[in-house]
């Protein structure tokens, strides 16, 4: 029996030996057929990796100079909003306006006053200079001893008096006017207006709502020149030069490639990440960009 086991043992170890010198083959084969693949990858990476780090790429806000919120500059009820979201305007033009009509009704009463205090000054002068020419008689009457001292001090007295009658209708004229100045400003100002040419990005109020001195009425915001604010490395910092073309693509459409030229270089390093701030600006069409966006920015790194 035990020699029996000893032939099964033997009979075991050899199908064993026989399967590991099959199978030792397969997996050499398979080295072999892997490698030509991994000395490809070896072979294409140092390129590959050259040809994108001779490129630096980042990525930054494409912003207009003018991009404002247009403010309410008195309270009053909004009676008609004249463009709405997407309007084109240009400068000074009405975007809404405020309700006016108290306004208009005490300009027209300060016109009037304005016009009466015309008139009495004039008056005034007239009277000023009969005074004027009265004194000149009573002097040469006086010289005559035709009339007393007192009489010729009594001429001199009206004569003072209504010089200073003149100029204090004088002053009521300019404060009248100031007054009508004033009133004409707060009329403008029921005007709301654009501040610059460009195009309404939002609009936040509505017809027949009260509104309040700084509320926000309208964002309106310039459509060009457009540019790209990012920032570089330090150590481009001596590399760059104003008016310096540069490439820069839409997200939305990357195969797309537009220039910019930079504009704007700091001068100091930001010691926090090491960067400088650059600004460039779109040349020509802005095409496929607008205010808001982000866009991809390419430049050959400094040798």
């Amino acid at each position: 029996m035990r020699g029996r086991r000893l032939v099964l043992a033997a009979l075991v170890v050899s199908m064993l030996l026989v399967s590991c010198n099959q199978k030792q083959p397969s997996a050499m084969a398979a080295g072999r057929a892997a490698s030509p693949v991994a000395a490809a990858q070896t072979a294409d990476g140092p390129a590959s990796r050259a040809a994108v780090t001779d490129v630096f790429e980042t990525t930054g806000p494409i912003v207009v100079e003018n991009q404002v919120d247009v403010l309410a500059q008195r309270e009053g009820v909004l009676t008609s909003i004249l463009v709405d979201t997407g309007t084109r305007v240009e400068k000074g033009q009405v975007l809404a306006a405020l309700d006016d009509r108290q306004l208009a009704a005490d300009r027209e009463a300060a016109e009037a006053k304005v016009q009466g205090i015309e008139a009495e000054s004039k008056n005034w002068e007239a009277e000023a200079k009969v005074l004027e020419s009265d004194y000149s008689r009573d002097q040469e009457m006086y010289k005559a001893n035709l009339i007393t001292e007192k009489q010729l001090d009594h001429s001199r007295y009206k004569m003072i008096g209504s010089g200073y009658e003149k100029e204090h209708q004088k002053q009521n004229l300019r404060n009248a006017e100031a007054n009508l100045r004033s009133l004409n400003v707060e009329i403008e100002k029921t005007k709301i207006v654009a501040p610059f040419s460009g195009v309404v990005a939002r609009r936040y109020v509505r017809a027949g709502q009260k509104v309040a001195v700084n509320d926000r009425l309208f964002w309106i915001s310039a459509t060009s020149p457009l540019i790209v604010k990012f920032t570089l490395p330090e150590y481009f910092l001596g590399h760059l030069q104003r008016n310096q073309e540069l490439s820069i693509h839409s997200p939305f459409a990357p195969e797309l490639e537009h220039k910019a030229k930079i504009t704007l270089i700091s001068p100091v390093v930001d010691p926090a990440s090491g960067t400088i701030d650059v600004q460039a600006e779109l040349i020509g069409s802005a095409g496929e960009f607008h205010p808001g966006m982000t866009a991809k920015i390419q430049l050959k790194k400094p040798q």
